[in-house]
């Protein structure tokens, strides 16, 4: 009597055997987040449902939104501009020059440029509406540039004392003197 082999263990059946292009069938659900690939079938399918266009109003709104974050934008650069200006120090050094410098041409080109900036956002729907967008625009630029006339002041580039003025200052008039006249 013959011994027959003993059959080979599983893994060496499953390298051997091609593996199957279907998805077995199971009662568990995918995980979140997993996708299928989706055969030709099923993309040809989901090309030919078309997404439907967005309404006037919707288009609107969507412009009025982005316009706003627009408007707000500068106001979120005011805090790390505050701390820069508190890091450079009150000092007449290149980089803090080059940031004031930075603090007052940005809202001015800004300023400038505000038409160009909304052109994007203007419709027939949103031209009323986007005049107070404008408006916070330019308030934000302004809280900068009042950002970069503090940081001037600190630094003592303001003329704010008096001793600032002394070349328009009239000499004083004395109305009586400790040393006599043929002294002086």
């Amino acid at each position: 009597m013959s011994a027959q082999p003993p059959p080979p263990p599983q893994w060496v059946l499953d390298l051997t055997t091609p593996p199957t292009t279907t998805k077995p069938k199971t009662n568990m659900a995918d995980p979140p987040g997993y996708t299928a690939s989706l055969t030709r079938r099923d993309r040809a399918a989901s090309k030919q449902s078309v997404r439907k266009q967005p309404t006037p109003e919707e288009m609107d709104t969507l412009k009025m939104k982005k316009a706003w974050e627009v408007a707000i934008a500068p106001a979120k650069q005011l805090p790390m501009n505050a701390i820069g200006m508190y890091m450079t120090g009150n000092t007449l050094q290149i980089f803090s020059i080059f940031m004031v410098f930075t603090l007052f041409k940005t809202p001015l080109i800004a300023a400038l440029n505000l038409q160009k900036t909304f052109a994007p956002f203007e419709t027939p729907g949103t031209s009323g509406r986007l005049i107070m967008v404008k408006i916070v625009y330019l308030l934000t630029n302004a809280l900068m540039l009042g950002l970069g006339i503090w940081k001037v002041n600190a630094m003592g580039l303001l003329p704010t004392t008096r001793s600032d003025w002394l070349a328009w200052e009239a000499e004083r008039t004395w109305s009586e003197r400790a040393v006599p006249r043929e002294w002086l």
